[in-house]
């Protein structure tokens, strides 16, 4: 596996008075694709990409996956907030509450659009998580909401573990699920074209 840290994915507000997450939808695409399109240049990558993230990262990924179906295999959101309605006084650089912008709280919640997510993720959370945008519950409701669907998707949730792992037994735990969740379901990914033909 090669993997691509920390790449940059500015959320800019476009305006005098606009905020910057009324484009986070658009914006995320955008530099989720260029990342992609480096990769495939440089010839580090193929179609089989995972994309996975931790805390705000979480976040990223499962909107990634709702919104940019076609950029990759599988997905890895650690202790993730997965519904903004549920953080109503703000989060990140959002300083407006659920009631002054409820349209960009939807629009930013992978939740909201948990029907979207066809490509298998993997959930872990911290059962124990204090921080109180995510809770572990946030993974549970998309979990659950995933099942409903048909999706394919797998919680994990880590016992006595806060907002970051510290026991050595869940970090290892934590290796070995990433490593099977990779293994399954990138390494071996098909083609697009020949997913696309068996679809059909």
């Amino acid at each position: 596996y090669a993997v691509l840290e920390g790449f940059a994915v500015p959320i800019v507000a476009e305006g005098e008075d606009a905020h910057e997450n009324d484009n986070y939808v658009e914006q995320l695409k955008s530099s989720a694709e260029a990342a992609v399109g480096e990769l495939r240049k440089r010839g580090v990558s193929d179609h089989r990409l995972a994309v996975g993230g931790h805390s705000y990262g979480a976040f990223m990924t499962a909107n990634l996956l709702a919104r940019a179906p076609d950029l990759f295999c599988a997905g890895i959101a650690r202790n993730g907030a997965f519904n903004r309605s549920l953080t109503p006084f703000g989060f990140q650089a959002e300083e407006r509450s659920f009631w002054e912008a409820q349209q960009t709280y939807a629009e930013m919640s992978p939740f909201f659009v948990a029907d979207k997510i066809k490509t298998p993720l993997l959930l872990i959370h911290g059962a124990e998580d204090p921080n109180p945008g995510t809770f572990p519950m946030q993974s549970e409701r998309l979990f659950a909401a995933l099942k409903g669907l048909g999706a394919t998707a797998r919680l994990v949730l880590l016992p006595k573990e806060g907002h970051w792992y510290r026991a050595r037994e869940n970090v290892m735990h934590t290796l070995a699920e990433q490593d099977a969740w990779l293994e399954k379901y990138v390494r071996n990914a098909p083609p697009r074209s020949v997913e696309a033909e068996s679809a059909k």
